[in-house]
């Protein structure tokens, strides 16, 4: 089995609303994963999709499967169809854009999502590799850019100083492997830490990190 699956079941698929795995419940998953990054108020949504994704979005459900997922919801919310119209009733702007070039992150399930409000800007480029699982591969956070290996769990630090040391030590209490790792600086000496991880950190773990930086996300 892939290192990409955890399991028989993230072949199978998860329980949702359908019609398709890899084109519904994984695109409601890159929703999600750009929710938990934006982490605010939003007032547009820009979803830019690319090969099979741009072919295939409207019929197979992949339009409101991303905005629901940008909403925050579940694969299996009975909501899920209505997304779109609930975002739009919540004075959110939705735009859909199809590409006909190659997609710029290798891999023909493609949704690049924008997110936007008055103070704030976040790209996320994610990718449904069947099953309902998903690879993140590119992330524009404040400006900065990141290429993350794609496999989740990938955890991003928000921080006014350089902490990685300390952060790798709270990794190591239990054991989890740094796969790949970025730092990024904005504005005054800010940074962006960013960790690919061979699995999700407990609670603990997370709160040891959480407790050093300005925000802390693990998707």
């Amino acid at each position: 089995m892939s290192g990409n699956y955890k399991s028989v079941f993230d072949i199978i698929g998860p329980v949702m609303v359908g019609p398709s795995s890899s084109h519904t419940a994984g695109a409601v998953a890159i929703g999600q994963a750009a929710h938990k990054i934006f982490g605010e108020p939003i007032e547009q949504v820009i979803v830019d999709y690319y090969e099979s994704f741009a072919k295939t979005h409207q019929g197979h459900g992949t339009d409101y499967a991303v905005i629901a997922g940008v909403l925050g919801m579940q694969a299996d919310d009975l909501c899920v169809p209505e997304a779109v119209d609930i975002a739009r009733a919540q004075g959110i702007e939705v735009v859909f854009n199809e590409h006909e070039e190659k997609s710029p992150i290798g891999h023909p399930n493609t949704a690049i999502i924008t997110l936007k409000n008055a103070d704030k800007m976040i790209k996320v480029g994610g990718c449904s590799i069947g099953g309902g699982t998903i690879e993140i591969r590119e992330l524009e956070l404040d400006g900065c850019r990141f290429a993350p290996l794609g496999p989740l769990p990938i955890m991003l630090c928000w921080a006014e100083t350089d902490f990685t040391a300390r952060i790798k030590e709270s990794l190591n209490q239990d054991n989890i492997k740094i796969r790949h790792e970025m730092t990024n600086i904005f504005g005054e000496g800010n940074l962006i830490h960013e960790f690919d991880l061979d699995r999700l950190p407990p609670k603990n773990i997370l709160e040891q990190i959480k407790a050093q930086s300005r925000s802390l996300v693990c998707l």
